[in-house]
């Protein structure tokens, strides 16, 4: 077995997380801000040093299976180590019952603005279809791209029925989904121009309503997709795509973003392009404690799971469907580090961003292997 070289404690040791490092953060926004222990987080060690550089990779805290207050200290962390970007998962159920967290990300939103000070954030990805109005989610952007100018992105895509139908009872058939996402694009960036705006679409109204703030430079919006369809709508009326590594290396879809991109008269070489990698730092009894709480994303569209609205319903097919080398093969997951780099490298060659994604307990030491051992040797 290969061990991860790194002078933390190993990603799979038990945990408990420290306050200090989300308090020096963000304590000049958030006051005397005290947040309790987490009985998830993993164990927190000294900050490793600065980075030199950052490096566009990004690092994805998970609402699904930590707190809050563990996520805000990761980011931080992640930022000293050289990770260029964040993302935060958006939920209002975890996928797996497993999992066992779904705290309200909006909020590690705010507070990750105040404790990094480099670093681009947003969400992977908010749903503005269903249980959250454009409306609402255009101020709360337009709020953030105040907070931390130029660092905010917003990522959105057309939901899933454990979040959307488990909470407002409404989940439509992809195409209502998709022209709803769209519209709801139209009508946050209409609204971010400051102005009072009525607008009766076919989905969404609004009736004389204005943000009286909003940013100087408008939020870029980031649209999620996994079938060809969807990255049209990436490309056309989106500022970039989101998706999955395998999705980035499928053909088809990276000439319906380009054509969606070239139908709007953009470039879509020079298009954001956000990929969410999985990666397991140690091959121990880590990686099958990650696989079991991730075990879904073998494919996490297949319409028995997208469609279900309960999390313990969609373990147990996950469960009597797939193995679990099935559900980490694709991934690195050594405690080589060249290992990592050459999955890294790749989606950085085909003018991707990846974003490192771990379900390891120790997420800190996850984030310093990757600041001492991986993204320092990236060609970027």
């Amino acid at each position: 077995m290969s061990e991860p070289v790194t002078s933390v404690p190993p990603p799979d040791a038990p945990a408990s997380v420290s306050r200090r490092g989300l308090l020096t953060g963000a304590a000049a926004a958030a006051g005397a801000l005290a947040l309790p222990r987490s009985a998830e987080a993993a164990e927190s060690a000294p900050a490793p040093p600065r980075a030199a550089r950052s490096v566009p990779v990004g690092f994805v805290l998970s609402h699904e299976q930590f707190q809050t207050q563990a996520l805000v200290q990761w980011a931080s962390r992640a930022e000293t180590a050289g990770f260029g970007l964040l993302w935060t998962s958006d939920h209002l159920q975890p996928w797996q019952d497993v999992q066992g967290h779904s705290m309200h990300p909006w909020m590690t939103q705010a507070l990750i603005s105040q404790a990094t000070t480099r670093a681009t954030f947003g969400p992977g990805v908010t749903c503005p279809i269903y249980r959250h109005h454009p409306s609402e989610v255009a101020q709360a952007w337009a709020s953030l791209g105040i907070l931390a100018p130029g660092r905010v992105f917003l990522g959105v895509g057309t939901g899933e029925a454990l979040n959307e139908k488990a909470g407002t009872g409404q989940f439509g058939p992809y195409a209502e989904r998709a022209a709803r996402l769209v519209e709801a694009v139209q009508l946050i960036r209409r609204l971010w121009q400051g102005e009072r705006v009525t607008w009766s679409g076919a989905y969404y109204a609004v009736d004389r309503f204005q943000l009286y703030d909003v940013p100087e430079r408008p939020v870029p919006i980031y649209m999620a997709a996994s079938g060809p369809k969807s990255a049209y709508n990436a490309g056309f009326y989106g500022d970039g795509w989101i998706c999955s590594a395998a999705d980035i290396q499928k053909p088809e879809l990276r000439d319906a973003f380009a054509r969606g991109a070239q139908a709007a008269g953009k470039d879509p070489d020079a298009m954001p392009k956000y990929v969410e990698l999985f990666v397991n730092v140690g091959d121990g009894p880590g990686l099958e404690y990650a696989a079991k709480r991730w075990r879904f994303t073998v494919d996490p569209w297949d319409p028995a799971l997208l469609y279900d609205p309960d999390p313990l319903s969609i373990q147990q097919k996950a469960n009597s469907w797939w193995p679990l080398p099935q559900v980490y093969g694709s991934w690195p997951k050594t405690g080589d580090p060249e290992d990592h780099i050459a999955a890294v490298q790749k989606l950085l060659d085909l003018g991707a961003t990846p974003f490192v994604h771990s379900g390891q307990r120790n997420q800190a030491a996850v984030i310093d292997f990757y600041g001492r051992s991986v993204l320092p040797e990236l060609r970027v």
